[in-house]
């Protein structure tokens, strides 16, 4: 059965995953660049936070996780728009290269234990004391992390720049065409992007009091999936919309990933949970479209008889 603290847990990490869906909401479906470099640069955004939390600075912790996840996305946008480089292949080099760095970042060692740490949400739970709220922490930080990155995208691609990303999404030649140099564009978008997947990582991280070099594996592809199941739920609207698209999107992959869970299954199955709950959210709107197709088929055959 799910208790009350499963579907709570379920939603908390909905939510930190949630911000790296967004990422990818404006990397891919604003900007039209697949980056795959999510899984690596979740991992810094959480090793470096982790890092900064355990030498006494929680509230820098974040800042400086972000400014890495920057770092990330301004070196995955330099090798396709001035070296060249495919944008998927960009995305794998640098994921590639984030495992080495990561390690050297963790101090050469694979897990840091943040047990004894002080962390946003051990400052936000001794803040809240005994309150009716007080064992909700981890959901209110998680909750006002993604309420300000989607106010923010809200905003920020109505602006002159964010219509000019959007446009280099849609058109870049045409943008080319109207002054805008697509190779800014497409710097300040991944930028921006892999801040929002190197926060996840980070709140990730000190929510769970632990960081993994393999935490953020196969982020893009859970990430990838949430986008698509809030395209399914919010097939039309603005910018908002989509946005509140694929936080849902991504509590709803949570809670699915958490009743299969529920049936007692290996831990080696999980990854093969994960493969199936994708392989069906990309493949839905595929058979949801072919639907009439089949009805006419059957019809036909029923005709024949």
């Amino acid at each position: 059965m799910m208790t009350v603290s499963l579907i709570q847990t379920a939603l908390e990490l909905g939510l930190f995953g949630a911000l790296t869906v967004l990422a990818l909401y404006l990397s891919y479906t604003m900007l039209n660049v697949c980056d795959l470099s999510t899984d690596g640069c979740f991992t810094m955004g959480a090793t470096v936070g982790a890092v900064v939390a355990i030498s006494g600075h929680p509230f820098l912790s974040i800042p400086a996780a972000m400014a890495a996840g920057m770092a990330s996305g301004f070196i995955v946008a330099l090798l396709q728009t001035r070296m060249g480089i495919d944008s998927l292949l960009s995305g794998i080099i640098v994921n590639t290269a984030w495992y080495s760095v990561n390690i050297a970042v963790m101090g050469n060692a694979s897990l840091l234990n943040m047990n004894k740490t002080d962390t946003v949400f051990t400052r936000l739970k001794d803040a809240l004391g005994e309150t009716v709220i007080s064992d909700s922490y981890r959901l209110l930080i998680a909750l006002a992390a993604v309420v300000l990155v989607v106010a923010f995208l809200s905003f920020f691609l109505k602006t002159r720049l964010g219509l000019a990303i959007r446009a280099t999404g849609d058109n870049p030649d045409m943008v080319r065409s109207s002054s805008i140099n697509p190779a800014f564009t497409t710097i300040v978008g991944l930028c921006i992007a892999n801040a929002f997947t190197a926060l996840s990582g980070c709140l990730m991280a000190q929510s769970q009091k632990s960081v993994n070099i393999d935490i953020g594996s196969g982020m893009v592809t859970i990430a990838l999936a949430s986008l698509l199941i809030g395209r399914v739920i919010v097939r039309k609207g603005g910018i908002t919309k989509g946005a509140v698209g694929a936080v849902l999107g991504a509590i709803i992959f949570r809670l699915v990933y958490t009743v299969a869970l529920r049936f007692n299954m290996p831990a080696y199955m999980l990854k093969l949970v994960s493969s199936v709950i994708v392989i069906i959210a990309i493949s839905g709107p595929y058979f949801r479209g072919r639907i009439p197709l089949y009805m006419k088929r059957m019809g036909r055959r029923k005709d024949n008889a």
